[in-house]
């Protein structure tokens, strides 16, 4: 009876353990998938009796047209606030929103590198008492990243800035646009944040 309880127990155990490999997580993406990605950043910064406070929430979604290629949406929204003694308190705020397209080279292995083309429009307002300064602006850019899977579902991905054209204009009578073209490879501006994969 104990060897046909002990046979039974190992045949149990076997059966659980092919399950349990049969399910090992899917790592990666592959054409269908939806994705939600997104960073927050919060900055304080103090100099005598200057204070600078900031928070900025920027969140993506993409969806995977074919096997390298996904497409998708973002939005981003900042504030900031600076504060000094004797003068009334200076704030900003932006908004932007706009479309982008990433290419994977390795899209259904763990790690991944991409490269993503993004346009954002552009909209903020600098308040200071009863002053107001509005401008808009339209950006175009291109930046390299990383992707690595932790879970089947969760992933890390860093990215930074390379290539970058903006211009932008203040709303004022007569005033003329300002174009930005910047290139080059900034290891302090570095952008994190993590992935969900539906």
């Amino acid at each position: 009876m104990k060897k046909l309880l002990f046979i039974a127990a190992v045949a149990v155990f076997g059966l659980s353990n092919v399950n349990a490999q049969d399910e090992a997580p899917a790592f990666g993406f592959a054409e269908g998938d939806i994705f939600a990605t997104g960073s927050i950043a919060f900055g304080s910064e103090s100099e005598g009796d200057l204070k600078t406070n900031s928070f900025n929430f920027s969140p993506k979604a993409g969806y995977f047209v074919s096997e390298n290629i996904a497409v998708g949406v973002a939005l981003g929204v900042t504030t900031s606030k600076l504060e000094e003694p004797g003068f009334e308190d200076l704030k900003g705020n932006m908004f932007e929103a706009g479309v982008f397209g990433r290419y994977y080279f390795t899209p259904a292995k763990q790690f991944s590198i991409f490269g993503e083309l993004g346009a954002n429009y552009e909209t903020s307002k600098l308040e200071q008492g009863p002053n107001e300064l509005k401008n808009d602006g339209f950006n175009i850019g291109l930046a390299p990243g990383i992707s690595y899977f932790v879970s089947d579902c969760f992933a890390l991905e860093a990215s930074f800035g390379v290539l970058n054209y903006a211009t932008n204009e203040d709303d004022i009578d007569g005033a003329e646009s300002t174009d930005t073209f910047s290139f080059g490879l900034d290891l302090t501006d570095i952008n994190f944040g993590i992935v969900y994969k539906f």
